[in-house]
């Protein structure tokens, strides 16, 4: 993925304009990376795993990974939303 000038991520669109960026955990308040982290798991679903999981241990489960490189954040420009994504291994 390219990096622009502030040295953020950046995907493009067909002519070349960013649409989505990277935005660090750590630009975030403690509260509006809960809050954001809180609707990505809402917008889960229901949950089909060998044993339910309670909203908050799925919260917590997700801010672990961003916290520790393992997912990020990313917001689009089109959409107007936030997601987390797995970081990609190589």
């Amino acid at each position: 993925m390219p990096i622009d000038h502030f040295g953020r991520v950046a995907d493009g669109n067909e002519h070349g304009e960013s649409t989505r960026i990277e935005v660090p955990f750590t630009s975030l308040s403690t509260q509006a990376l809960r809050g954001l982290i809180e609707s990505v798991v809402l917008r889960e679903g229901t949950d089909y795993g060998e044993r339910e999981r309670s909203f908050d241990s799925k919260v917590e489960e997700l801010l672990g990974r961003v916290r520790r490189g393992e997912a990020r954040i990313f917001f689009d420009f089109d959409s107007q939303t936030a997601d987390v994504v797995p970081t990609e291994t190589r």
